[in-house]
């Protein structure tokens, strides 16, 4: 039997520690692997921060085009065309599987908005998760009803 008490690294996997500043008959004496001048050859801290760039222009300054506000709460819906909704017949329900079984979603784990482009002629049962001013404007005048589903979508589908 072999037991992983008597497991070993292969020969040259494992090196001894480097002793720095020890001699110049180490190899690493003098400048101990440092090399001459400079920042890194000193002792103390580092660097000033992780983006620092050795006192030069910093790069996050220099691309102002890219400043802006990022809002991290924005909630991205997948918008759907009440022209999309003309394939279905009257009286369906229709709903974000739906939608996604009939091709016009790719996934089901962004909410749902219905937007007010096109004209609507069928009477449906419209449901998700918004509805533009318009377009639930358009569901109503041809019939139908337009039902927001309050749960969020589920994020494993």
């Amino acid at each position: 039997m072999f037991g992983a008490h008597e497991l070993r690294p292969p020969r040259g996997a494992t090196h001894a520690k480097k002793r720095v500043g020890r001699g110049n008959s180490s190899g690493h004496g003098t400048y101990a692997g440092r090399g001459l001048k400079g920042q890194r050859s000193r002792s103390g801290k580092k660097l000033a921060y992780d983006a620092f760039e050795g006192g030069q222009f910093p790069t996050s300054r220099k691309f102002h085009v890219l400043r802006g506000f990022n809002n991290k709460w924005r909630v991205p819906f997948q918008p759907v065309n009440l022209e999309a909704l003309e394939r279905f017949a009257d009286g369906t329900e229709v709903t974000p599987e739906t939608l996604k079984q009939a091709g016009i979603l790719k996934h089901l784990r962004e909410p749902v908005k219905i937007l007010g482009r096109g004209e609507l002629t069928r009477k449906l049962t419209v449901a998700a998760h918004a509805f533009s001013a318009t377009a639930k404007e358009r569901i109503e005048s041809a019939g139908g009803t337009a039902v927001v589903i309050s749960d969020a979508p589920e994020k494993d589908r």
